[in-house]
Parts: structure tokens; sequence; C-alpha cells
């Protein structure tokens, strides 16, 4: 599978959602297989909070692959031997594209907060820019889940004709208060941590050691990912070994876990590009800018795949029967599909076993 990691550059402004504009700005993008001649072979993939552009493949020197890779690739769902599979990195993300700790160009300094509120129309629009700096006008199909599955979906409303088909994965309408809840644990422990200092930070100051606050956020995240079942199944009442269940701070399997991924994610992920995203995910709603919801789905051309996991606790099947309903109601084509799964959010990145031939169905 060939595999090609760029960074495109803009000098032209992005005109955001709020009003404000972002320029000059850098989007990174990963690229798998090989483009056809009239480029109708196109596939773009959207990642999700934690997500970046590294969907597939291995980098050279490391042993962890893209977040999709059992999905990307040849003879696979997504396949390499058939598609272009783009991938990028939204803007306001810490791996490469323009976010809150890259350089102002006015000030020679990172933007930190004075960086603009980004939404998730702002992360397509910019990917857009991108596909046409590529001489990509039309694909053949957007993925994503989770946030992925936000872009997807805005996608469909905002470039009806852009794409054949739009797959969206766990997913939502518009974000609920019961996950801005969870979110807002993630939120104000990075803002009460001392070693935040307001935004003011050093470049690469938690790569050693991590950010508590977001390490403590991003716990209440993964309680959000799985599900009562999951955890029963992965960990049970197992307690650590070497812990004593008499001390105060003995754990269970299930705290340790909590602790190592956490830690690490606090190594790798920037504190305010997480609240950046968060923010985002929080702000999402298909019918802002129309009149109703009903009038921003009437306006998808493209044939909509919704896929929900009976588990979620995030983002809740309903809320993808919702959009599946006033798509059947506007006679617009779509199909549905409930995964019946124990794992709950993340079956989208872990259970590719149970939706990957549906995919692949659709693409054919």
């Amino acid at each position: 599978m060939k595999i090609e990691t760029k960074t495109a550059h803009f000098s032209a402004p992005l005109y955001l959602e709020s009003g404000r504009i972002l320029e000059p700005y850098e989007i990174a993008y990963e690229s798998y297989g090989e483009l056809n001649k009239d480029k109708s072979n196109v596939v773009l993939v959207c990642h999700a909070l934690s997500g970046s552009h590294h969907a597939a493949g291995v980098y050279e020197g490391e042993r962890k692959a893209g977040w999709w890779d059992g999905l990307i690739g040849e003879g696979k769902a997504l396949d390499t031997n058939k598609y272009f599979v783009i991938c990028t990195n939204v803007i306001g993300s810490c791996f490469g594209s323009t976010g809150p700790m890259s350089t102002n160009y006015t000030t020679q300094a990172p933007y930190r907060l004075k960086f603009p509120v980004v939404t998730i129309k702002d992360m397509i629009r910019a990917q857009m820019h991108l596909l046409s700096d590529l001489g990509i006008y039309h694909v053949r199909a957007i993925i994503g889940g989770s946030m992925g599955g936000m872009q997807a979906l805005q996608f469909g409303v905002d470039y009806p004709n852009f794409s054949d088909d739009i797959i969206s994965l766990a997913a939502t309408y518009a974000t609920r208060p019961w996950t801005i809840a969870f979110n807002k644990v993630a939120v104000e422990a990075i803002r009460r941590d001392p070693d935040f200092k307001h935004g003011n930070y050093e470049i690469g100051a938690f790569k050693e050691k991590g950010l508590d606050g977001l390490a403590i956020g991003r716990i209440a995240g993964h309680i959000s990912y799985l599900s009562p079942e999951s955890m029963d199944d992965k960990f049970g009442r197992n307690y650590v070994n070497n812990d004593g269940l008499f001390e105060l701070f003995g754990r269970y399997e299930v705290e340790r876990y909590m602790e190592y991924n956490t830690n690490n994610f606090s190594r790798i992920f920037d504190p305010l590009s997480y609240l950046y995203i968060v923010k985002a995910i929080n702000t999402f709603n298909l019918s802002r800018g129309y009149d109703s919801l009903h009038e921003a789905i009437l306006r998808i051309k493209a044939t909509v795949h919704l896929i929900s996991f009976s588990s979620d606790y995030l983002f809740f099947p309903a809320e993808m029967q919702q959009i599946a309903k006033m798509l059947k109601r506007n006679g617009q084509a779509y199909t549905y599909k409930e995964i019946q799964s124990d794992y709950g959010h993340d079956a989208f990145l872990v259970e590719l076993d149970k939706f990957a031939a549906h995919i692949k169905e659709i693409l054919q």
C-alpha cells in the first residue's frame, strides 16, 4: 500500500463560522493508494477527537499502526487497490495542522488562547480548500466515526453535491447535554491545573511527565467511551496483585488501566488543542445556519449510511435513528444499521469486524 504524508500550506484566508479569519494556515494529511486519472476514486476519512491524519499503515521506526488500519488497505473495506483514501488532520489539532500552539505570523509567537474557536463547519471548509488544491472536486465517499461522523454529516449538508455516499458512525445530529457534561470534566481539570498556566506553558512542556489535568479529564472521557459490560469483561473486579486490598490507594485493574492510558495520552496530546477540539464537538449542531434540522437534512443529496452501536453511551443510537427517520420521511436515500456491541462508543475503533463488510458493500 502506497502511503504519503504531506503538509499543505495556504496563504488565502479561511473564513470561520465565528466571523474571524485564520491566515495563513497548514493542513497535514495522509493518503493511501493511487488516484485514478479522472479522480473518481477518492474516499475521504475524517478522524475523531484524539485521532489524526495517520489513519493506516505503520511509520518507519514505530510499531503502532494508524487508528483505522484494520479498515484501510489492500483488500480491506476501504480497498486501496480500488480507492485513493485521504485523511486530513483537522485545524485546531496538534498533529501538524494549524492549531493553538502554532506560530501566529503577526506576533511570531504561539497563538495559545488567541487562537480562534473553530467548529465542525470550519474543519470541513478547510478540508474542502485542501481537496480543491489537489484538484479533487467530487469524492466517492466520506466516512468517519464520532467527531469524524459529525464531519461526514456536515459535508453532506453544507456541500450536497460533493460526495456520492456519506458514512457516519457513532455520531449525532447535535451534541447533547450528557456529552457536554462529560467534556466539562476534562475542560475544568485542564484549566485548574497550575501547570497549565492559563495556556502560557512552554512548547513541549508535557512530553515527559504529561499534564495531570488532561490525564484526569481523559479518565472521564474513557468512561464515556466504554460501557459497563465492556469494563466487566475486560477487568471484572480484579485487583492489582502488588497493591494491598486495605491500602487506601490500592487499585483495581480498571483503575490501573485508566492511570496508564490517560497518563500516556497527556504526554502526546496538547492540552490547548484538546480544549479547542472539545469546544468544536460541544458546539456541533447540524441545524445551525439553517431554519431547522429538517431543512438541513433536506439539503443532503448523497446516500447517507448511518451506523450506531447499541451500547454507545456518548452518542446514543436514538440520535442516529432520529436522522434516519427524517431521511425516510423526506424520501431521501439512506441506510441505518445498529450494531449489537458491548464495547460502547469506542466500538467504531475496535470492533471493525462487525461493520467492515457493510462498508465494503456500500462502496461496491
